[in-house]
């Protein structure tokens, strides 16, 4: 079947030009990171840059679309356990590497002290008993609604620098900004015996409408936040709150193998194409060298690799202490006197930390090992239209459809893939009704990073929900795109102005993402 022209021009972003790969080389320069593919042949380059070419015939599926996430994909059986799957192409030594990850991240840690002495150590504050505990069926977290818990939302906290030494800090890249100096970076709202929990995240909705072009209202939800029952004292004045939800965790190995300099080329801080989309990259240090490295995973693109996340996950949401992050008190302050001084659970013949190397390894050889599952339906007519619209009114400029993962991958059934995760990956203003007006690293108090779509359209069957955005508060995909404002302004307007079928078909196009 030929598809009909699309009524709207395309609005596919510019091709890369002369201006912004300067600009690329020179955010790419300051770094010291890669200006070009250094693991490709020429010839290579150019067969890379054919198949990631924008899209520009809608009458039928792309080659290879259905495989997300290249030879890794998962072609299992749709169900609750669709994000739990591990990729296809592991070896059978991976595949029982990848379960012992499994059993790590679905462990759960027990307060010190304990007969268990290889489980204990939670706390004494924290979010979770277990990284499955937020991660629930290794999908999309959600705000707390009716009688569900808020186990997979929390509320990040920083406070502004007070000195030059301070500011100094977060310019050097040595921190990434601040935490409360009483709370720390993280609100606990759980404790173990004989502790108090720091307090409980409140959330007041405001109810709103949005008017499309054909006159269909959509209901809205703006959400507050605040802190109820502090049991340490008040919170400094200048100290924000950014709620965040747990992001599935599919594909997180393939997007780590993603060559900077194909992130770092889509970046245009300035607007130097004119195209209206600002994308800048998240340079920050790697925990484990010092170097500087580009950020690619987080809200804000706040990590530089999956080990980063994980060790910062035991720490701050469980309080497990790690190599990375050795201190066992977590998140506990110097104000939190009784935390600090609580009993732990490291043990020296298991090893330093209570979350030693091996456990550390194991559960990032898991997270980097998740499937991504098999599109649906990519040669269904309304499914095509919705493709083509999501190009034309500009999705693509930031949500860009597709990579092909290094060839000199350590790893290497992450290597060389043909991957598709609709995300540049690089952080961008969406304006100010979706700001937490909280700094990370170079992530200013409006910008996120660019969230892969891939699997968006299983959230109902693995996670139960349809609660999108960093802190659940689209309750579909409709409201969650007309969040979009700032830099993608003009998108969300390009939407409102589509008649209903064409609506409905990028939102059919998304569901089978």
């Amino acid at each position: 079947m030929r598809m009909r022209p699309s009524r709207l021009a395309l609005r596919m972003r510019a091709p890369v030009t002369i201006s912004t790969v300067l600009v690329a080389c020179a955010v790419a320069g300051a770094s010291g990171l890669p200006t070009a593919r250094d693991d490709l042949s020429p010839a290579e380059r150019d067969r890379v840059a054919s198949v990631t070419a924008p899209a520009v015939d809608f009458s039928k599926p792309e080659a290879f679309e259905v495989m997300q996430g290249g030879a890794s994909t998962s072609r299992k059986l749709v169900n609750q356990d669709a994000f739990s799957n591990f990729s296809a192409n592991l070896s059978f030594e991976q595949e029982e590497t990848f379960k012992l990850g499994n059993a790590l991240f679905r462990k759960l840690w027990v307060s010190s002290p304990s007969s268990t002495q290889a489980s204990d150590g939670l706390g004494p504050l924290f979010n979770a008993r277990a990284c499955q505990s937020c991660h629930l069926k290794d999908g999309r977290g959600h705000p707390p609604e009716g009688a569900a818990d808020a186990t997979s939302m929390f509320l990040r906290l920083s406070r502004a620098p007070r000195t030059p030494q301070e500011q100094e800090l977060i310019r050097s890249k040595a921190i990434l900004n601040l935490p409360d100096p009483i709370y720390g970076g993280q609100l606990q709202d759980l404790a173990v015996p004989g502790m108090k929990a720091e307090g409980r995240m409140a959330i007041d909705y405001e109810d709103f409408t949005i008017a499309l072009g054909d006159g269909t209202e959509v209901p809205m939800r703006r959400p507050s936040y605040s802190v109820t029952d502090l049991a340490y004292g008040p919170l400094d004045v200048t100290t924000t709150l950014s709620p965040r939800v747990t992001p599935a965790m599919i594909g997180l190995g393939l997007i780590e193998q993603i060559h900077p300099a194909d992130i770092l080329a889509r970046a245009d801080p300035d607007d130097a194409n004119g195209d209206g989309i600002s994308g800048r990259a998240s340079i920050v240090r790697d925990p484990a060298t010092g170097e500087l490295v580009l950020g690619r995973f987080g809200w804000k693109a706040q990590n530089p690799t999956i080990r980063a996340q994980s060790a910062g996950a035991f720490s701050g949401d469980i309080g497990i202490s790690n190599p990375d992050h050795p201190d066992n008190w977590g998140d506990c302050t110097d104000v939190q006197a009784d935390c600090r001084t609580a009993p732990h659970g490291a043990q020296s013949r298991l090893g330093e930390t209570e979350a030693p190397d091996p456990v550390l390894d194991l559960v990032t050889f898991y997270s980097q090992h998740l499937a991504v599952p098999a599109r649906r339906d990519v040669d269904d007519p309304q499914v095509l239209r919705g493709k083509e619209i999501f190009h034309s009114i500009g999705c693509a400029a930031c949500h860009t459809p597709k990579y092909v993962t290094r060839k000199d991958a350590p790893d290497k059934t992450l290597a060389f893939q043909l991957i598709w995760p609709y995300s540049d990956l690089l952080l961008h203003d969406l304006g100010p009704g979706m700001a937490d007006w909280q700094p990370v690293g170079d992530a200013r108090g409006g910008e996120w990073r660019t969230q892969p779509l891939w699997g968006i359209g299983l959230t109902q069957t693995v996670s139960g929900h349809t609660f999108f955005l960093h802190d659940g508060r689209a309750r579909n995909l409709v409201e969650a795109i007309l969040w979009h404002g700032g830099e993608a302004e003009a998108v969300t307007e390009g939407f409102k102005a589509l008649p209903k079928a064409d609506r409905d078909a990028l939102v059919r196009f998304l569901e089978s993402l």
